[in-house]
């Protein structure tokens, strides 16, 4: 983990510094091997105060956790809890030390969960606790030189940094085997690691299309209502991003089902079996690949949450690959895997039924230059200096 202290993660710290002075709990949530405990260890070496380190994957910290009360109760400064669902029980003792009237500490707590997961235990902390997502890493921060390695492996720190495409491959490879046989069940779901890993696949065949879950539940012959719950299960686990559909009160039919990506397009591609770029480029999946490795760079470069994030479609064809809403503000964005964007029927089309403020064409050419009347053509090489 030498080579990610070399990759600035700024933005992360600065945010889940922001929290902490203003809550006595953090969670920094993500995915499994995401870089949450090289964060915080970052985090806590920034720090003037005292700081304290429990990994409760470490027997030897689980034993020190024994009675919670008493170990916790007399540090000060900042205490990080790493893995932390592996203790749920941990967090009613959370709840009465940041209630002590001058709380001498302040506790950071790390999860391969969603707040949703996590929030099974942690309804005793409303009010108390704060959570930050850690995505993998992102262009802003690791520069534009390196997109086509970025979206061929993926933004995990250990496959992103390998020695090679070969090496990058075997540990998303073994990433996948560990999620389905190892992690998921020490999150408490119960779903087979067989079926676990069939379903992920499957997805991945469908990566940036419309949710369809009786075509799904018909392929495993189970229920629309238990496939449902393996699609939540791994959105919550945040291997997938399911992207809500916008609709409005128009005299057209819209499409009210998810988007579904792979959250990661290098998990996306070892699923997919596919080594290298040449792979990636000769691939059916290549534009929607594509799609979903820009929609996070967007996200990520606007800071957008994710109730901010929508796509919009009609049954009669038109549509919008992401709809970002922010108060007031619409911004449409259409992904093409193109150097020569241009104006199409479905984006006129957008501009007019959503009202949309602006629609940028993220496209793979070097430059960025208007399109027409509030349609601007964006190069995904310019997306951190002309999106802002």
């Amino acid at each position: 983990m030498v080579l990610l202290l070399m990759i600035e993660r700024a933005k992360h710290r600065t945010r889940v510094l922001s929290l902490l002075e203003r809550y006595p709990v953090v969670a920094i949530i993500g995915a499994r091997q995401v870089g949450k405990s090289t964060l915080a260890r970052e985090i806590a070496s920034s720090v003037a105060e005292r700081r304290a380190f429990f990994d409760l994957e470490d027997p030897r910290d689980l034993a020190r956790l024994a009675d919670s009360m008493l170990a916790l109760e007399p540090l000060s400064g900042l205490v990080v809890l790493d893995e932390v669902q592996r203790l749920p029980e941990i967090f009613p003792v959370l709840r009465v030390l940041a209630d002590r009237r001058e709380n001498p500490a302040r506790f950071l707590v790390l999860g391969s969960a969603s707040p949703e997961l996590l929030r099974q235990s942690s309804e005793s902390l409303a009010g108390r606790i704060a959570y930050h997502e850690l995505p993998g890493l992102a262009l802003h921060e690791i520069g534009n030189e390196s997109i086509s390695r970025l979206w061929l492996r993926g933004g995990f720190p250990d496959s992103y940094l390998s020695s090679d495409d070969a090496a990058s491959l075997t540990w998303r490879r073994n990433f996948v085997r560990t999620f389905v046989e190892r992690d998921l069940p020490q999150l408490g779901v119960t779903i087979s690691s067989t079926t676990t890993r069939r379903f992920w696949t499957m997805v991945a065949h469908y990566h940036g299309q419309i949710w369809n879950a009786s075509e799904f539940a018909r392929s495993f012959g189970v229920s629309d209502t238990t496939i449902r719950r393996y699609l939540d299960t791994l959105t919550s686990a945040l291997v997938l991003r399911q992207l809500r559909p916008w609709f409005e009160n128009l005299k057209k039919r819209q499409v009210k089902s998810p988007k579904v990506y792979i959250a990661d397009p290098g998990i996306l591609h070892a699923l997919l079996n596919l080594p290298g770029l040449d792979d990636v480029e000769s691939h059916p999946k290549l534009g929607a690949s594509w799609e979903g490795f820009v929609l996070n760079e967007i996200i990520s470069t606007l800071d957008a949450e994710p109730e901010e994030c929508f796509f919009w479609a009609t049954h009669t064809g038109a549509e919008i690959d992401l709809l970002v809403v922010r108060g007031r503000v619409r911004r449409g964005f259409e992904i093409k895997r193109t150097t020569s964007p241009s104006v199409t029927p479905s984006m006129r089309s957008a501009l007019h039924d959503l009202k949309l403020d602006r629609i940028d064409v993220i496209h793979a050419g070097p430059d960025s230059f208007p399109l027409a009347d509030r349609v601007h053509a964006t190069s995904v090489h310019r997306l951190l200096t002309d999106l802002v």
